[in-house]
């Protein structure tokens, strides 16, 4: 995007965890390292099934004296809900703010004039009283500011700043292969890591126990990741979900999220992903073509 852009972001969701325990109880239950979470550094994470199937994801920040997760909006009450189910006798409460709070992402180049020497994903800085960090799955999504809604015009205006079609975002988010609008289709339908947790900075496999974390480690540790969540261009026809891709006559695919942007579950051996990839394939009577993200 262009430096002087920026991108409102109404379909995100904010909970602000707070209590004495808030820190321990996050840590015993998201994918990444609750330590790595201050004021200067924002994670990547997700919530997941004890059989490590994928839930919920969000990112992490440190928010005052209280933790803020970031989510898709139309998740904030079934992560509330989940938490609360996990909460037992924990000191910690959790308060849904995403009526409070927009996000708004800004380039890389006005992120660093907002005192932000540190350029490494999920580097945070802030911008008056609002935290401002680098995407960590990639930085090539730029920067969010999380700012209360009533105050996001003025720092728009202050940042001089240009409002710009949220399309923008989202197109690149799907060439940059990370899912981010209708993630509940994939709820509970493919484990974590094959959602590409590990290939975004979503799961430290070096913290302890988490829950889920006994088959998301057993899947990384002896290589026995065999799909992949990638995303789909429709060539011809259309597609909806469960509709399967063949590539010489046999499944290699399942569309799980089919519109506004395609995403399936992909095998990526047996066959190797790369004989298929950009090759016109067959999903029902239609003709798609798989998307290499330049990570994989």
């Amino acid at each position: 995007m262009e430096k002087n852009e920026v991108i409102t972001l109404e379909d995100r969701g904010f909970i602000q965890v707070t209590g004495l325990e808030a820190k321990d109880f996050l840590q015993n239950i998201v994918t990444n390292d609750i330590e790595k979470v201050t004021s200067n550094s924002t994670v990547f994470s997700s919530i997941l099934t004890p059989q490590g199937k994928y839930l919920f994801e969000f990112f992490v920040l440190k928010f005052k004296d209280s933790y803020l997760l970031e989510c898709e909006k139309k998740s904030s009450a079934e992560i509330i809900k989940l938490l609360n189910f996990y909460k037992l006798r924990s000191k910690v409460d959790f308060i849904d703010l995403s009526e409070k709070y927009v996000a708004a992402v800004v380039s890389l180049e006005k992120f660093k004039e907002m005192n932000g020497s540190d350029l490494s994903k999920g580097s945070t800085t802030s911008y008056g009283d609002d935290p401002v960090y680098i995407d960590p799955r990639n930085d090539k999504l730029g920067a969010k500011i999380i700012s209360k809604l009533e105050n996001i015009h003025l720092t728009i205006k202050k940042l001089n700043l240009k409002i710009a079609d949220k399309k923008n975002y989202y197109n690149k988010s799907f060439e940059l292969g990370i899912p981010q609008i209708d993630l509940n289709k994939l709820k509970d339908k493919i484990f974590g890591i094959e959602n590409n947790l590990d290939e975004l900075n979503g799961i430290d496999f070096k913290k302890g126990c988490y829950i889920g974390q006994e088959n998301t480690s057993r899947i990384k540790l002896r290589n026995k990741l065999r799909r992949r969540i990638l995303p789909i261009q429709k060539i011809s026809g259309e597609i909806s979900e469960n509709d399967v891709i063949k590539y010489k006559n046999n499944d290699i695919g399942k569309i799980l999220i089919d519109k506004p942007y395609s995403f399936a579950l992909v095998k990526v051996v047996e066959p190797d992903l790369k004989e298929f990839t950009n090759t016109e394939l067959m999903c029902g009577k239609s003709k798609v073509k798989i998307l290499k993200p330049e990570w994989i």
